[in-house]
């Protein structure tokens, strides 16, 4: 047998390290790094998109420190969730699993922006500068939430498989090398991810 290369057994490793953050486990993590396959490329988008969406929480962050704008809206929350299930039903996805991806992917949000606001309390200088427009910032949350539900609509078969959590662990590690996420948005992509498989 060859000796994997330096990049295979990058991949292996982040593949690894991943199935931590997602749920998946390290024996699904194991079987995805020794049966590669497509089945990822079907996961991609959701984990893409769900990094886009983690990418508005600097923004959101940005707009409510300073402002007294509290991280936990629970109005807000529901207004989402209402609107994404109502999107599942005319997309003819599930609405209970949609729902519950949203939930961690607002909790994923919640989970960077606390981090940021932690950050910028200890060191003001690092907090920002100008305060974005929130309206602006839940515009684009909009776009990349109804992408999202068509994409969990499109993905049922792939994230009803037992492969599942494999693949899509392989999907969050290539998702994180091309997006260039630092740790806390990596942690936070994990925690976006963790219903997918679910059904």
């Amino acid at each position: 047998m060859r000796p994997a290369s330096p990049a295979g057994r990058l991949l292996a490793a982040g593949v690894l390290a991943a199935a931590l953050l997602t749920g998946a486990g390290p024996a699904a993590a194991a079987s995805a790094v020794a049966r590669p396959s497509g089945a990822h490329e079907r996961l991609r988008p959701l984990a893409d998109l769900s990094a886009q969406r983690l990418a508005t929480a600097d923004l959101v962050a940005a707009a409510k420190y300073g402002a007294g704008g509290p991280i936990d809206d629970p109005a807000r929350e529901k207004v989402v969730l209402d609107t994404v299930a109502r999107q599942a039903r005319e997309a003819g996805a599930d609405p209970a699993a949609t729902v519950r991806i949203f939930r961690d992917q607002i909790e994923a949000g919640k989970l960077v922006q606390r981090e940021l606001f932690r950050r910028w309390d200890a060191d003001p200088g690092q907090a920002p500068d100008e305060r974005p427009d929130l309206a602006e910032a839940r515009e684009e949350i909009n776009r990349v939430n109804g992408e999202l539900v068509r994409g969990i609509a499109a993905s049922e078969r792939a994230r009803t498989s037992p492969r599942c959590g494999g693949a899509l662990t392989v999907a969050a590690v290539r998702v994180r090398h091309d997006a260039r996420l630092d740790a806390l948005h990596s942690v936070g992509l994990g925690r976006a991810l963790r219903s997918v498989c679910s059904g």
